[in-house]
């Protein structure tokens, strides 16, 4: 059938509804939705070709006209909500980026005990000379002193591991611990530091999403409460 013989009796359609029922019946369309532009279209159409012994009345002209409004509005809606999102993506990308060499925090030093073992990196601005690292339970209690002095001389993210037992030998629950360290620099500066706190080193993206590298792990920008 020719686009010219879709419809040959337009005294029937009394509504867009219709109208557009037999529309989209006919050719096809590749949004399934009609937008503002084609919804006006259908009822100029729809009042060139009604009945005049018939005439559309006033309150389905008032009813369609105010559809038309609200799609218009609906449309200018989603383009700025869009362009909000484009915006803040592009802002997120910025802060990202800026945030290399920064200094990060987890807002959090607890590191987690699990099935006897922990496994977690400090950082340390400055070089060892002397030191201790400590672990201490969840109600402030002193559980494990690790001396540095295999760290002597060492800066930036350092690694270590917990087998989980106490000063006095003992094994201890799995759950969380805090952990900090207190140490003499090369200039015999006491310095203090703690688990969870990073420098940001790089940023790398997955999917559209940042993910800020602290240590030797890369973290969402979600799981960072302070920039320093």
């Amino acid at each position: 059938m020719a686009n010219g013989d879709i419809i040959k009796d337009y005294s029937q359609y009394q509504d867009v509804s219709a109208l557009t029922s037999t529309a989209t019946n006919s050719y096809e369309n590749p949004d399934s939705a009609l937008d503002k532009d084609a919804f006006l279209k259908l009822l100029l159409v729809e009042l060139q070709y009604q009945d005049p012994t018939e005439p559309m009345d006033s309150e389905k002209i008032l009813t369609q006209t105010s559809q038309l409004a609200t799609l218009e509005s609906t449309e200018n809606m989603n383009e700025t909500m869009q362009e909000l999102v484009d915006k803040m993506s592009a802002s997120m990308d910025m802060t990202a980026i800026g945030s290399i060499g920064k200094m990060a925090s987890l807002g959090s030093n607890a590191v987690t005990l699990e099935d006897g073992l922990a496994q977690f990196e400090v950082y340390f601005e400055k070089e060892i000379k002397s030191g201790t690292l400590t672990i201490e339970d969840k109600n402030g209690n002193l559980i494990k002193t690790v001396s540095l002095e295999e760290q002597v001389g060492k800066s930036g993210v350092l690694a270590f591991q917990w087998d989980g037992y106490s000063d006095d030998n003992e094994i201890q629950e799995d759950g969380y611990y805090s952990v900090k360290a207190e140490y003499l620099d090369a200039d015999n500066e006491q310095q203090e530091t703690q688990f969870g706190i990073y420098p940001i080193e790089s940023v790398r993206y997955e999917n559209g999403t940042p993910l800020m590298k602290l240590g030797s792990s890369y973290v969402p920008m979600d799981y960072i409460v302070e920039y320093f």
